[in-house]
């Protein structure tokens, strides 16, 4: 079986999971991206920060936006690494972001795919381009690790 090269942005939203996983927040990273080049890049830190909403998705937003100096996303993509929970997919959708890139599913807090299923609720007011499973196997064998170190 052909195992078909990670991409260049997941690789990189996975390296940012990796520096979260050293600093002991759950790994999860994410990439922000225009026109090709990367704008921004932040891993989970809700623990370093004291901020339950530092997830890696809203700091990569918050970064995107301040690089861009503008709220809207219009034409970016997100690749994170793990299916975002109903926060970050509503703040994907309020920043207009065009694609989202991610790598495992996440039954138990996703909002993608599972749960609340944001981009498919009547009230969303963007829904972006989904493509999920890019990286899957990476991201899950990382979040499983650091779990199984855990316990």
């Amino acid at each position: 079986m052909t195992k078909w090269p990670l991409p260049e942005h997941m690789a990189l939203a996975l390296a940012q999971a990796n520096l979260a996983a050293a600093a002991g927040e759950v790994p999860v990273g994410a990439v922000a991206v225009k026109d090709g080049k990367v704008i921004a890049t932040a891993h989970n830190a809700p623990r370093g920060l004291s901020d339950p909403t530092a997830h890696a998705e809203m700091l990569a937003i918050r970064a995107a936006a301040a690089a861009l100096g503008q709220e809207r996303l219009d034409g970016c993509e997100l690749w994170v690494t793990l299916e975002p929970c109903a926060m970050c997919a509503g703040a994907i959708a309020h920043a207009r972001i065009g694609k989202l890139y991610y790598g495992a599913a996440d039954p138990k807090g996703g909002a993608v795919e599972h749960g609340a299923r944001v981009f498919e609720q009547e009230q969303c007011l963007h829904r972006p381009e989904v493509y999920p499973g890019i990286g899957e196997a990476e991201a899950a064998e990382l979040l499983r690790g650091f779990f199984r170190d855990r316990r």
